[in-house]
């Protein structure tokens, strides 16, 4: 793995995704401030936030498991993503341009969580 979680283009992804979605939600009503706004941001900031804590983990498992934290928080925000779509607040070409970022980004994840579990030996014969 690279030395900083600054340097993973799985980081730097869920990072532009984290501005993508701040601006997106800029236009909810301000009802939603507290609902749906909000739990589409901190969903969104958990994805790279988990990606960091998992880079900084002694161990396979660890890094593992965070990973798959900031997976569950995508799929979460997918979720609100098309929760806000259904609910008129973000027009269908928004939405899908949110979710297809986020699409990309899990198979980021899929790809680095998978390549973490697969041990050594069998990395070692692939290649």
């Amino acid at each position: 793995m690279s030395a900083s979680y600054r340097d993973l283009r799985v980081w730097q992804n869920a990072m532009d995704l984290v501005v993508s979605v701040y601006h997106e939600t800029q236009g909810f009503p301000k009802e939603e401030a507290y609902g749906l706004t909000s739990q589409m941001r901190r969903a969104s900031v958990s994805i790279p936030s988990n990606i960091a804590e998992g880079k900084g983990r002694s161990t396979d498992c660890d890094r593992a498991l965070f990973f798959c934290h900031a997976r569950g928080s995508l799929l979460e925000l997918e979720t609100q993503i098309l929760i806000a779509q259904r609910l008129k607040y973000l027009p269908q070409p928004r939405a899908e341009n949110l979710i297809r970022a986020s699409n990309e980004l899990g198979r980021m994840l899929n790809s680095l969580i998978q390549s973490i579990r697969t041990p050594q030996s069998a990395k070692a014969s692939v290649a």
